[in-house]
């Protein structure tokens, strides 16, 4: 049997982010049809129709064309394995999103050809930044009428300080696609016919430069001179400055019909970093090839309707994982008992009884876990904590029926532990009233959407008008709760016992901590950070 090193060097454990609507979750599923891990793409008719699409499991999500939660997707590719991680596009869930971003390698940052570079976008480019998340660049929806190659390549390199190293380039301009050209190998082109209804791989030619100039024209005279543009500034690839989050290589192409996705994938395999050391809390690392150690990124229950089980995601970070291991938990110190273990695809899991660093686990009724947990065995491990964001919107949650109140508990208890929102409570208000908080609306949707539908207690929201959170400690909740000045409140965190003071603007603020200047109050980390 290969060691923990051989192994996590056939690995790759990548997220796909991008701004909402860039075609994330069609990438997603055009890179799994491209492994062969897949038969037919189920993203390929736009929103209205997407019942079919792997990582989009929740009904909510089918319902809307959404992603709100993030999936995961294993399949092999040229003999490696690759574990991709599917992510909430839109900014209400944020969280989600990066918590992900701390069990990944590399990231595929997905750009609207038209639209360029978006708000969430530059959001999620800072955090792979901050993170050391090296980043691969696909221009998407070329076949569509867009901006400038060029101009979106200057764009990259100005607003990010990125060096944009192309590797593929579109012959024609954006909604005038004719072809790509491999920047590697120059002298032709990769022309592309789209299936029908783009449900499988385009087919995909290769031109000569001789035919290409005849058949294509001044586009391909366009191309040609653009890539001797490129060259001349040294916009080559340098895997040592794309790893040190100084460049990026970008690819062209159109997920939705297949295109250039294919070099895409060979790109994941050939470029992204395989699992390395990771850093410890308190300095240090734990180097792959050390004693088993995992790292719990997100918690969902409910993705099997008919079991209605609750499974654990962790990333393997070094050494062997088998099934049925007993390895420690290092919040408590406590063993946990690894019985049930799934490789997880989409909505669809199978058991598995090894996994290697980078590989993702699915590990079933783990109650015990939460986000952010390491699990241990031999030598002890800790790795540094995921964010809390700070809350924006906050509204008080109550059951519809009271005769569900034990549905409703268990239901907001669940929806607390695994991250979908924040939930708070107050000694004004008591346990019966609880405050949920959110970074975005959105997730009060989910809120609701879920607690009807699989713990079977709807519920009503009562929007409060506080927009601002700060953390403080048991003094500072107990003097807002007195201020005569001071329109807020004081909550605890009930995942961690935090205590937060709760005000409806900045003037609030400032009014408290004149009133009570030896108060702690620290802001907490914004989701725009």
């Amino acid at each position: 049997m290969s060691g923990p090193a051989e192994e996590a060097a056939r690995r790759r454990t990548f997220a796909v982010i991008s701004h909402p609507d860039a075609g994330k979750s069609t990438l997603t599923e055009a890179l799994a049809l491209h492994a062969h891990a897949i038969t037919s793409a189920g993203a390929v008719h736009g929103k209205g129709s997407r019942k079919g699409v792997s990582s989009d499991w929740m009904e909510m999500e089918k319902a809307r064309g959404i992603s709100v939660t993030s999936a995961v997707l294993q399949f092999g590719h040229r003999g490696q394995v690759l574990n991709l991680l599917d992510t909430p596009g839109h900014a209400d869930f944020s969280e989600d999103t990066y918590r992900v971003l701390a069990a990944v390698d590399c990231a595929i940052m997905l750009i609207d050809a038209a639209k360029g570079l978006e708000e969430q976008t530059r959001k999620l480019f800072d955090v792979c930044r901050h993170r050391g998340i090296p980043v691969i660049t696909f221009v998407n929806k070329w076949d569509r009428p867009g901006r400038d190659a060029l101009e979106l390549l200057d764009e990259i390199e100005r607003e990010f300080r990125l060096r944009p190293t192309p590797v593929t380039w579109p012959v024609g301009i954006a909604g005038h696609l004719r072809g790509l050209v491999d920047v590697r190998d120059p002298d032709r082109m990769l022309r592309y016919t789209r299936a029908p209804g783009g449900a499988k791989e385009a087919l995909e030619e290769t031109v000569e430069a001789d035919r290409a100039a005849a058949e294509e024209g001044e586009d391909w005279v366009q191309a040609t001179e653009e890539l001797h543009l490129l060259a001349e500034t040294g916009a080559e690839h340098d895997q040592e400055s794309f790893e040190a989050g100084k460049s990026t290589p970008v690819f062209f192409g159109a997920a939705l019909s297949n295109i250039g996705v294919r070099l895409l994938l060979d790109a994941v395999v050939d470029l992204a970093p395989a699992p390395a050391g990771r850093p410890l809390e308190g300095g240090g690392e734990r180097p792959v090839d050390a004693p088993f150690s995992g790292l719990v990124f997100k918690v969902q229950a409910n993705m099997d309707p008919s079991h209605r089980d609750r499974i654990a995601f962790m990333r393997v970070c070094s050494g062997i994982f088998e099934r049925g291991m007993t390895v420690t938990r290092a919040a408590t110190g406590r063993p946990f008992a690894t019985k049930y273990a799934h490789s997880v695809f989409g909505q669809d899991r199978s058991s598995v009884e090894t996994a290697y660093p980078g590989d993702v686990v699915g590990l079933v009724n783990a109650a015990a876990l939460r986000v952010g947990d390491t699990l241990y065995t031999d030598k002890r491990a800790v790795f540094p904590p995921m964010p809390t964001f700070a809350p924006e919107h906050f509204a008080v949650v109550r059951p519809v029926d009271i005769g569900r109140s034990k549905q409703f508990r268990r239901g907001i208890a669940q929806l607390d532990e695994e991250g979908v929102v924040q939930v708070l409570v107050s000694e004004r208000r008591g346990e019966q009233a609880p405050v949920l908080a959110a970074v975005g609306p959105m997730q009060f949707d989910v809120v609701r959407h879920r607690m009807e539908n699989e713990f079977g207690a709807a519920v009503r929201l009562e929007p409060l008008q506080y927009g601002h959170a700060r953390a403080t400690d048991k003094a500072g909740a107990e003097a807002l709760n007195r201020s005569r000045l001071v329109h807020g409140e004081a909550m605890v965190r009930t995942r961690d016992g935090a205590y937060l003071g709760l005000f409806p603007n900045r003037w609030h603020i400032s009014s408290f901590e004149r009133e009570f200047p030896d108060t702690p109050l620290e802001p907490l980390i914004a989701a725009h950070e």
